[in-house]
C-alpha cells in the first residue's frame, strides 16, 4: 500500500470517530465510562468530547510515523524493502484503536458494550494480524522483536520473527477464545506478554548456537 493511500484510509478512520461521536453525542452525559480495570469494573472517566479526541490524536500520530519511520530508517535497517508489510501492521493498530474508541462511545450514549469483552475481541483479532506478518517484517530499528541478539544476527532475527508469528497468532487466538469464554482480561494480558518475552528469550539461545555454528 503506498503512502497516499495510507494517509487516506487513517483520515478515514479520523472522520469515521468524529461522525460517531457527533452522532452519539445528544445521548451521552457529561462524563462517559473510558477505562476498566482487569475486573471489568469502571475506573476512568472522560468528556465525551476528550473521549474522541484522544484516539483520533493517536490515529494521527500513527499514521505520521507510518510515513516517517521509513523515512529516516538507517541504511542496512531500512524499512522501504518491507514497507507494505509495515504499512499493514500500522493500519491495524489503528483500526485496533478505532474499534476501542467506537466501543467507548456507544457504551457512553447508552448502548450495552460488555467492556472489556470487546477489547479483548479486539486485541486478539490485532495479535493475529501482526502474527500473520511478524515473520515478514526484515531488520529495523522500529517494529518486530528487537533485541540484541536479533539485531546482530539475520539469522537470530528470521528464526525468532517466524515463532514470534506463530506466538501471537496464538496469543490472539486464545485471547478472543477467552473473552467469548468469560475469562478475565488479565489472562489476554498474559498471553500477549508471552507472546513477546518467549521469542526474546528464544533469539539469545538461538544466537548462542548460531554463533557456536559459526
Amino acid at each position: 500500500m503506498n503512502p497516499v493511500r495510507s494517509l487516506l484510509l487513517s483520515a478515514l478512520f479520523v472522520l469515521m470517530l468524529l461522525a460517531a461521536y457527533l452522532w452519539l453525542l445528544p445521548h451521552m452525559p457529561a462524563v462517559i465510562p473510558t477505562h476498566w480495570n482487569a475486573q471489568g469494573q469502571i475506573n476512568g472517566y472522560m468528556t465525551p468530547l476528550k473521549a474522541v479526541a484522544v484516539p483520533m490524536v493517536i490515529i494521527a500520530g500513527l499514521a505520521l510515523l507510518t510515513i516517517l519511520l521509513p523515512a529516516i530508517s538507517p541504511q542496512g535497517y531500512s524499512i522501504k524493502p518491507f514497507a507494505a508489510v509495515f504499512t499493514i501492521v500500522m493500519l491495524a493498530v489503528q483500526a485496533f484503536v478505532l474499534f476501542s474508541a467506537f466501543g467507548v462511545l456507544l457504551n457512553g450514549a447508552g448502548h450495552p458494550m460488555q467492556q472489556p469483552l470487546s477489547t479483548m475481541v479486539g486485541l486478539g483479532l490485532l495479535c493475529m494480524v501482526i502474527g500473520n506478518y511478524m515473520g515478514k517484517l526484515q531488520k529495523n530499528f522500529f517494529a518486530g522483536i528487537r533485541t540484541p541478539w536479533t539485531l546482530a544476527s539475520d539469522e537470530v532475527w528470521e528464526r525468532t520473527h517466524r515463532m514470534a508469528g506463530w506466538l501471537f497468532m496464538l496469543a490472539g487466538l486464545v485471547t478472543v477464545i477467552a473473552a467469548l469464554a468469560g475469562a478475565p482480561l488479565m489472562m489476554a494480558i498474559y498471553a500477549v506478554l508471552a507472546a513477546a518475552l518467549i521469542p526474546a528469550v528464544y533469539s539469545y539461545f538461538i544466537y548462542q548456537r548460531v554463533q557456536g555454528k559459526s
